[in-house]
């Protein structure tokens, strides 16, 4: 029995040694090296908090910059996809008509040119942010409902891409929170 009870103790002390202080360590530690230390960034406006730059947000007035659908209503405390497959009538219904509302918000835009971001949820339901392209495609309707020269907003656009981390982890993107209120800055 001793041969069983002192090998197990020392895998126990071992797994906890290792799963439960030097693995917690090393991801704090790589924390460290991320924007805002890895606790969460939140953005103001008039000295009030308006949302944190990692969490989507439900932008569809005509003003702003559209955000990524949510399959859950931009609900942070219940993030997940949709669970239903490329083939269910019902995802196909809703894709359906998110494609119909951008198409006539955007007349200019041919339907084959919507990004599919633009119509489909992410996997969390609360992506923050949306490609380059996306952003630029919207350009046209916002400069039109606000009244401001669409060159020099196509500039606020390129201004908010956020290069992939050293050059090649990830994508280039831009977060619809960050591009709206630099919008609303905007004199």
């Amino acid at each position: 029995m001793k041969s069983h009870i002192i090998p197990s103790l020392k895998l126990t002390f071992f797994s906890i040694a290792v799963f439960a202080v030097m693995y917690p360590a090393v991801i704090w530690g790589i924390a460290q090296l991320a924007p805002a230390h890895g606790k969460v960034e939140f953005l103001e406006k008039n000295g009030q908090k308006i949302g944190a730059t990692r969490i989507g947000q439900k932008f569809d007035a005509p003003q702003f910059f559209w955000s990524r659908p949510s399959a859950v209503n931009y609900n942070a405390a219940g993030s997940a996809g949709s669970n239903k497959g490329p083939t269910n009538p019902d995802y196909l219904k809703d894709v359906e008509k998110r494609v119909a509302d951008f198409a006539a918000a955007h007349p200019y835009l041919r339907r084959s040119k919507i990004p599919a971001e633009m119509v489909t949820a992410s996997g969390s339901g609360l992506d923050p942010d949306i490609s380059p392209q996306a952003a630029r495609i919207q350009v046209k309707r916002v400069a039109a409902e606000r009244k401001i020269d669409a060159a020099r907003l196509a500039q606020l656009v390129e201004n908010q891409i956020e290069k992939p981390v050293f050059g090649w982890f990830g994508v280039p993107k831009v977060n619809v929170l960050r591009l709206n209120l630099a919008l609303d800055n905007l004199k």
